[in-house]
Order: structure tokens, then C-alpha cells, then sequence
């Protein structure tokens, strides 16, 4: 595996947190508006009814953007040049049972037709991983799951 895959990998993450922040800034305003423009009725509990809704998705929204901003900080700090003789943050290792990106809970990554799977370092396959060199095994879910190359 070359560090330049980690790069791309890393890459991929940032668009998906990239993403996730334009469409919860998006979203967030176009709930700020819609209540905004929320007219006086002649039925007041109808109009405050309404601007509560919004104001409710707009906060569903921002905590939406607040977890999309957490994920980014976490990508930014991460050092995928360097080359990791255990798995730690910014690994990405082929086990047995697949390939695994120690970076930020996105779930599946396809990158030129190979799938990868980008983890928290705090989720509990990683905890179970963390440490471990190449040829070293984890046991998760009462499963082996062996190390077979590092990066």
C-alpha cells in the first residue's frame, strides 16, 4: 500500500465532511429564512406553532454542522504522509477481512473500484486494532482479525 492511497483516501473523507457542511449551512438558513417569512396569522398559536418548527430544524441542522465541523478538525490533524509501524490515528492497514482507514466514522470509501472502510480511532474495531503491528492479530466480536500490511 503507498502513502499516496492514504492521501487519496484522506482526500475523500474531506469531500464527504465538505459536503456534509454546505448542506447543514444550507439547510440552516434556508430554515432561518422560511422562518423569517413566517406571516403574522389571525390564529397566533398557528404562527408561533410554525416558527418553532423551524426553529427546531434549524437547530436539528446546526447540531448537524457542529458534528460535520468535529469530523473535519479530526481529518485536519491527521498526518497521512508518515508511515506507521502500529496502527494509530491516520493508518490505513489490509487486514484478513478488509482494508481499514483509522481516520473518522464515514463508513465505506471506494477508491478505483477497492472498498475501504474509514473508522473512528475510538470506535471498538479500532481500539481492538490500536497498537498492533503488521502480522499482529485483534480479536473483535470474538473474531481474529489479522494484520497483513501497514501504512
Amino acid at each position: 500500500m503507498q502513502p499516496t492511497l492514504k492521501t487519496a483516501l484522506h482526500d475523500l473523507c474531506l469531500q464527504q465532511v465538505n459536503q456534509r457542511i454546505a448542506t447543514a449551512k444550507e439547510a440552516m438558513d434556508a430554515a432561518q429564512a422560511a422562518a423569517n417569512n413566517e406571516g403574522k396569522s389571525s390564529a397566533g398559536d398557528k404562527y408561533e406553532t410554525g416558527r418553532a418548527m423551524m426553529q427546531l430544524e434549524r437547530d436539528q441542522h446546526a447540531r448537524l454542522l457542529a458534528e460535520a465541523l468535529k469530523l473535519k478538525q479530526a481529518l485536519d490533524k491527521l498526518d497521512v504522509s508518515r508511515q506507521h509501524e502500529q496502527v494509530q490515528p491516520g493508518s490505513l492497514l489490509r487486514t484478513d477481512t478488509g482494508y481499514f482507514f483509522i481516520a473518522v466514522s464515514l463508513g465505506k470509501l471506494v477508491w478505483e473500484g477497492q472498498e475501504y472502510m474509514a473508522i473512528s480511532p475510538l470506535t471498538p474495531l479500532a481500539t481492538s486494532l490500536i497498537g498492533l503491528q503488521q502480522n499482529e492479530t485483534a480479536v473483535f466480536n470474538n473474531k481474529k482479525i489479522r494484520i497483513l500490511e501497514l501504512c
